[in-house]
C-alpha cells in the first residue's frame, strides 16, 4: 500500500459495498458481531428500549451482545435464511447472506467476511445505513471517538468509542473478491445451521 492514507482502502472498500447492496452509507468493521454491537447499542439509545426479540436458532454472539447491553431476550421458534430482523428493533443480523441490491431502507443491516462467509477476508464486517446521522457516530465510534480525516493531536475526541476498526490489509482483501463477485450468492446459513441457544444460561 502506498497511498497517504491507508485507511482511503476502508473508505473505498466501504462505497463498494454500499452500492453493491443498494445503501447510501456503510461502516466498516473488525467483525459481524461488533457490527451487531454497535447497531444495538445506537439503537437503544436512541429508542429507549430494554428488550428484544431473537429466533431460537442463531448465533450465539449474536445474544451475548444483547446482554452485554443489559438487554432482556425473548426467544421464538422462526425459521430463516440468510437474514433476520432482531425483534424491536431495525437492525438486521445479515452474517450469511451478501448479494447485490440486498438493503432493506431504514435498517442497519450487519455483514460478515469472516472465513466462511461469502465474501471472505478472514475476519470482518460491515454495517448497512441510511441515516446519516448514525453513519458519522459510527465511523467515529469504530475508531476509539476518532475523526480519522484529521490528525490524532489535533481531534477533539468527544465520547468514548470502541476498538472496532476494519484495518487497510483486510480491506484490501475485500476489494479484490468483490470485483468478481456475482449479482445473486445462495444463503450460507439460516436457522437449519445453528442449534437452539434458548436453553443457554444467562440468556433468560
Amino acid at each position: 500500500m502506498t497511498m497517504a492514507n491507508p485507511f482511503e482502502l476502508v473508505h473505498e472498500f466501504e462505497e463498494q459495498i454500499a452500492t453493491y447492496c443498494g445503501a447510501k452509507y456503510a461502516i466498516a468493521t473488525d467483525c459481524c458481531t461488533h457490527a451487531l454491537f454497535l447497531s444495538l447499542y445506537y439503537y437503544k439509545q436512541q429508542h429507549n428500549i430494554n428488550s428484544v426479540t431473537l429466533p431460537c436458532n442463531t448465533y450465539v454472539s449474536i445474544a451475548m451482545q444483547c446482554k452485554h447491553l443489559g438487554l432482556d431476550i425473548t426467544f421464538v421458534d422462526k425459521e430463516w435464511s440468510g437474514c433476520y430482523t432482531i425483534g424491536n428493533t431495525n437492525v438486521i443480523d445479515a452474517a450469511p447472506r451478501l448479494r447485490r441490491g440486498q438493503y432493506k431502507p431504514g435498517t442497519s443491516t450487519c455483514l460478515s467476511f469472516q472465513f466462511k462467509k461469502i465474501l471472505s477476508t478472514t475476519r470482518g464486517g460491515m454495517i448497512l445505513t441510511d441515516d446519516i446521522d448514525f453513519y458519522h457516530w459510527a465511523q467515529r465510534a469504530v475508531h476509539d471517538g476518532r475523526d480519522m480525516s484529521i490528525p490524532y493531536d489535533e481531534d477533539n475526541i468527544t465520547f468514548h468509542g470502541w476498538h472496532y476498526f476494519m484495518t487497510p490489509e483486510t480491506a484490501q482483501i475485500g476489494l479484490a473478491k468483490l470485483q468478481v463477485l456475482p449479482d445473486f450468492n445462495e444463503d450460507c446459513a439460516g436457522s437449519y445451521t445453528y442449534h437452539d441457544i434458548s436453553y443457554t444460561k444467562g440468556f433468560k
